[in-house]
């Protein structure tokens, strides 16, 4: 007996098609009394937003349904150029919202097919804003300022970021716009931070990094700022404002690596950056040869001239890999202590050559150390590299550039051997460097070490 199938095409064009949402807000940071502008798209009719306070705990403060969407183009230049999506929402922020990293939570749902894939589906997509204070330095003297290039510049929404390993065709690109559904990696090294900041009592202000460039009048209100994690992009009004805070008093704590590493020039008011990096000869900059202060290259180039070492007191260039690229796989993830008399390690019990931080890999991803030498067993900076000479050395761990990173470079030295770097230098006010980006999975981790480290120089530098 044969069994004819009748194929009915007209159920078949109500197959579902694919369900999503994703947006991006019209700021990376406001302030309270400004309106939140939230550009979404989405193959749904309608969608709901939450918003998220990430902080000591996670805090909702917002949440709506049915919000009306609707699916927008993507246009080919959007990783450079943005989307250029209109306003799905327009959100007041209040008076009275806490400064710090708001996650918003978009989420969609449909009941698939008409005819058939009648499922219950569900689809989410997140962003992120900064709230800053509305009273800079009033409920606090720290602000921490959110490594948000670094954050763009491993975006690949749209096909590219600045970086060619996850780029359409293997390609590089060599601008970026926050005008696209973002990255984020506030989760991997600043939450871990600000969580274990705001359980023990610390009162954090939030800033992105390019508000040191269009908001410097901030600064004045504080006498710590941070850095936490990966903060590797940095403009030159950024690096000029806050190198004229710590002249003039102010104290920096760097507990991030592979800091100051490239620089940027933004560009639309701060919603796309160029960096041309190891395309150097390709930036207008370059090519105009009228000067090369802004080329957007390696800080430590010999054309820039400007090593980031005079801000942080270390550089990527005398640091590199440790326990990651294929460097020091085997390494202990650990600093070993040099000068255990240091206020830094007060109340650690530490002694010289003693090791912290190892079960939790604290040197780890990317570290920045500076030139030095070796006298009676201690380390000393040569000064050779820009290290400001008041630096001291109070902590080291091997670290090495990948040849793949650094063969580009044609000053570079074969061969060389880094280091992580932890030390602290005055010049006015006192800037702390750890020398490494995973500091903060220590805090994670709860490492008593670690956690009191972080207490002295927080203490120390804040009052």
């Amino acid at each position: 007996m044969v069994v004819l199938f009748q194929v009915d095409h007209a159920a078949h064009a109500q197959e579902p098609r694919p369900l999503f949402v994703e947006g991006y807000t019209g700021k990376v940071s406001y302030v309270p009394g400004e309106t939140l502008n939230l550009h979404v798209s989405t193959s749904a009719s309608v969608f709901t937003m939450e918003i998220f306070r990430l902080g000591g705990e996670d805090k909702k403060v917002w949440a709506q349904e049915g919000i009306q969407g609707q699916s927008c183009t993507v246009p080919e230049n959007a990783s450079s150029h943005g989307c250029d999506w209109p306003v799905a929402l327009e959100m007041p922020i209040p008076s009275d919202m806490q400064s710090g990293y708001y996650e918003v939570r978009l989420r969609v749902s449909d009941r698939g097919g008409k005819y058939v894939q009648r499922n219950q589906r569900h689809a989410e997509g997140t962003c992120f804003f900064i709230v800053r204070s509305a009273h800079p330095g009033k409920d606090t003297s720290i602000l921490l300022q959110l490594s948000t290039n670094t954050y763009n510049a491993y975006n690949n929404w749209g096909g590219y970021s600045l970086y060619a390993f996850h780029g359409a065709g293997g390609n590089q690109g060599h601008r970026v716009s926050f005008d696209r559904p973002p990255g984020s990696l506030y989760n991997n090294w600043e939450r871990p931070f600000v969580q274990w900041a705001e359980t023990n009592g610390y009162v954090l202000d939030f800033a992105a990094n390019n508000d040191l460039e269009f908001h410097p009048e901030l600064l004045s209100s504080y006498k710590l700022v941070l850095s936490i994690g990966h903060d590797e992009y940095w403009s030159a009004p950024m690096r000029d404002h806050l190198e004229s805070f710590i002249t003039e008093g102010g104290n920096v704590a760097f507990f991030s690596g592979n800091t100051c590493c490239w620089q940027i020039r933004n560009e639309e008011k701060g919603r796309a950056s160029t960096c041309w990096k190891q395309n150097f000869h390709s930036d207008p900059v370059y090519q105009a040869r009228e000067g090369h202060a802004l080329l957007s290259s390696l800080w430590s180039h010999y054309l820039v001239d400007r090593p980031e070492n005079a801000l942080t007191g270390v550089g990527f260039l005398w640091g590199g890999y440790h326990r990651s690229h294929g460097q020091y796989m085997d390494g202990s993830g650990a600093y070993t202590v040099h000068r255990p008399e240091h206020w830094v390690f007060a109340g650690t019990s530490l002694k010289r050559d003693d090791e912290f931080g190892g079960k939790d890999s604290i040197v780890g991803y990317e570290c920045d150390g500076c030139e030095i030498t070796w006298k009676d067993g201690l380390p000393f900076p040569t000064f050779n590299d820009g290290t400001p000479p008041s630096f001291q050395v109070l902590g080291t761990a091997p670290a090495r550039w990948h040849p793949d990173d650094c063969q580009w470079y044609d000053q570079w030295e074969n061969g060389r051997e880094g280091n992580a770097v932890m030390g602290f230098y005055a010049r006015g006010g006192t800037v702390f460097t750890c020398g490494s980006t995973d500091w903060s999975h220590g805090l994670r981790g709860k490492d008593p070490i670690v956690e009191q480290i972080t207490r002295n120089v927080l203490n120390h530098l804040s009052e």
